[in-house]
């Protein structure tokens, strides 16, 4: 089982990121997705939900309006695409596979927003 983050980097305030995570070794179809974000010092925070099937969403308050969840099943990928980023979304993003007790992690991806 992987899950492999990609996309993160070095943004300026208002800027735009597209993180993507790409799955392998589990029928990626038939999870529920979700990112969550961890800042220095920190709790690891949920950010975003999309569910399966169905394709429902849900969002941190934190990032409602600025972040879109997505995902391809065709391709094992879910997307997250943020907009009008902040210096308080710096934090390292991680994709999580859920299904009834099976949860599975990535490694991340740095996301830094700074001028």
């Amino acid at each position: 089982v992987q899950l492999v983050e990609s996309g993160g980097g070095l943004v300026q305030p208002g800027g735009s990121l597209r993180l993507s995570c790409v799955a392998s070794g589990f029928t990626f179809s038939g999870y529920d997705m979700r990112w969550y974000r961890q800042a220095p010092g920190k709790e690891r925070e949920w950010v975003a939900l999309i569910i399966s099937p169905g394709g429902g969403t849900n969002y941190a308050d934190s990032v409602k309006g600025r972040f879109a969840i997505s995902r391809d099943n065709a391709k094992n990928t879910v997307y997250l695409e943020m907009n009008s980023l902040k210096p308080e979304d710096t934090a390292g993003y991680y994709c999580n596979a859920r299904r009834w007790s099976q949860t599975y992690w990535g490694q991340g991806t740095q996301v830094t927003v700074s001028s």
